[in-house]
C-alpha cells in the first residue's frame, strides 16, 4: 500500500472557514501534500507523485477518468472502491469522466484474465451501461460527470490511419510482456487480436480526452501506462496513473464477488446490506474503512469494534439507500441480532405441500442450491419459530410460522 504520513479528515483538519460549496471548503482546509494524502489514500500505484503534486498545484479542474466496459448489469462494493476514489477528486473540485467503453466492451478487456471474454452484442452494452451509470451516481455527483462513449473517438480512430501511425509505436514485446498474457501463452491458452490491441484503445481515450488522471484496478496499471505514452507521443501532459486495490469480499479470504457469494451488492435491501457489513471481521472493517470512505482512520481505531462495525455499515447503507433506511437498518439489525427478535418485515414465501426443508430453503432464496441448504441445516444454521432443525426432512408448519436461515434470511410461511 502507498504510505504517508498525515490523516486528514473535513473535522480533523485545521481550522479554516467554509467556503461557497463543499469542495472549496476541503481544498481550503488543505494543501497541497494534505490533498495528496486525501486523494492517495488506500492506493497501490501512483505513476507518479511529482507529477500528481505538479498538477494539483497548477489549480486547474483535473479531468479524472475511469472507464467502465458494461460487461455486468450488477455493481458491488468492489467496484465502488475506485467509484469512491473518483468521488474524491470531485470533493475537491475535479471532474469525473466516466467513460462508458461502448466500443471496447465489444472486444473485452483481457486484464486479469486466463481467457477469451465473450463478445456482447451493442444492444447488451447499452442496457448495462444505463444500469451502471444508475449505480454508480449513488457515488458520484452527477452534476461533476460527464459521461462519454468511446466509440465517439474509437471508430473514426480504427477507420482513419490513426491506428496505423499509433501501432507502429507500440512493440510486439511491450504488449506480450503482461503478466496474464504471459501465463496464457505459457498455459496454451489462446490470446486474440482484438485483445491484444485492447490497451491501445483504452490508452487512447485519454488521448481524445487529454486526461489528467486515470484510475483503475491493479489489473488495469499496463493499460494506465499505455495511456500515459500514447499522451506524450501526441504531444500532451502524460495523466497520472493511479491504481486501487481489490477489495476482498465478506468471507475475508477471496476478492468480493457475486459468484463467491461474498459480495455486496449496491443495489442490496437496506438491512441486507447492513446484516452483511456486520459480518466482516474487525481486521477487514478497518480495510472497508480505509477503501470506501474518508473517515479519519485513527479516530476509528479508538472506537469500540463493534460501535466502529456498526458506523461503517450504517456510513455505506446511507450512501446508497438514504439516512432514514440506514437508520432502519440498524435498529433492525439491533433488535434481531442484539435481542434476538424477529424482524418486523419478513417477506412470505408458500412452500409446496409436502416440500423437503432444502427444497423449501432453495425456491424461497436462502440457500444457492439445495446442497447448500442441507449444508444449512446440518451446521444448525436453520430454525423454525426459534427451533433448531438439524435434520432435512418435509417441513411441517402452520400459517405464520417463522423460517431462518443464517443469521439474515427470515421467512413468514404461508399455505
Amino acid at each position: 500500500m502507498l504510505k504517508y504520513k498525515k490523516e486528514f479528515s473535513a473535522r480533523g483538519g485545521r481550522p479554516c472557514l467554509p467556503g461557497a460549496n463543499r469542495s472549496a471548503f476541503m481544498r481550503g482546509c488543505m494543501n497541497i501534500q494534505e490533498q495528496i494524502a486525501f486523494l492517495t489514500r488506500g492506493c497501490v500505484d501512483v505513476v507518479n507523485v511529482e507529477g500528481l503534486q505538479k498538477k494539483l498545484e497548477s489549480g486547474k479542474k483535473l479531468i479524472v477518468k475511469l472507464g467502465c466496459d458494461p460487461t455486468s448489469a450488477d455493481l458491488h462494493l468492489g467496484h465502488s472502491v475506485v467509484l469512491s476514489l473518483l468521488r474524491r477528486f470531485q470533493d475537491l473540485g475535479h471532474t469525473a469522466v466516466l467513460v462508458i467503453g461502448d466500443f471496447t466492451a465489444a472486444i473485452g478487456d483481457p486484464s486479469g484474465r486466463d481467457s477469451t471474454r465473450p463478445v456482447l452484442p451493442r444492444e447488451k452494452i447499452l442496457e448495462n451501461a444505463k444500469t451502471y451509470t444508475d449505480q454508480a451516481f449513488k457515488v458520484l455527483k452527477p452534476e461533476q460527470t460527464q459521461i462519454r462513449f468511446n466509440s465517439e473517438w474509437l471508430d473514426p480512430f480504427v477507420s482513419g490511419k490513426d491506428l496505423l501511425q499509433t501501432l507502429s509505436k507500440v512493440t510486439v514485446s511491450q504488449v506480450l510482456e503482461r503478466e496474464d498474457f504471459k501465463k496464457r501463452m505459457k498455459e496454451g491458452n489462446p490470446i486474440s487480436m482484438l485483445e491484444i490491441l485492447y490497451s491501445l484503445f483504452q490508452g487512447q481515450d485519454s488521448v481524445a480526452l487529454k486526461a489528467d488522471v486515470e484510475l483503475g484496478g491493479t489489473d488495469q496499471i499496463f493499460n494506465l501506462l499505455v495511456g500515459r505514452q500514447l499522451q506524450k507521443q501526441n504531444g500532451i501532459e502524460p495523466q497520472i496513473a493511479i491504481t486501487v486495490p481489490l477489495l476482498v469480499g465478506i468471507d475475508g479470504v477471496k476478492k468480493m464477488s457475486k459468484s463467491y457469494g461474498n459480495y455486496v451488492g449496491l443495489n442490496d435491501a437496506p438491512n441486507d446490506m447492513f446484516g452483511k457489513l456486520m459480518s466482516i471481521s474487525d481486521e477487514m472493517m478497518l480495510n472497508y474503512y480505509e477503501l470506501l470512505t474518508s473517515e479519519n482512520l485513527a479516530e476509528v481505531k479508538a472506537m469500540h469494534p463493534m460501535e466502529a462495525k456498526k458506523r461503517l455499515a450504517g456510513l455505506l447503507t446511507e450512501r446508497f439507500h438514504g439516512k432514514e433506511a440506514a437508520l432502519a437498518a440498524r435498529e433492525n439489525f439491533e433488535k434481531v441480532f442484539s435481542k434476538k427478535e424477529n424482524p418486523d418485515e419478513m417477506p412470505v414465501f408458500k412452500p409446496a405441500e409436502g416440500a423437503m426443508l432444502s427444497a423449501v430453503l432453495f425456491e424461497a432464496g436462502a440457500a444457492q442450491s439445495k446442497n447448500k441448504a442441507r449444508a444449512l441445516i446440518e451446521q444448525g444454521a436453520v430454525r423454525l419459530n426459534g427451533k433448531k432443525i438439524t435434520q432435512d426432512g418435509p417441513l411441517s408448519f402452520k400459517y405464520g410460522d417463522v423460517l431462518q436461515a443464517g443469521k439474515r434470511a427470515f421467512f413468514k410461511l404461508s399455505h
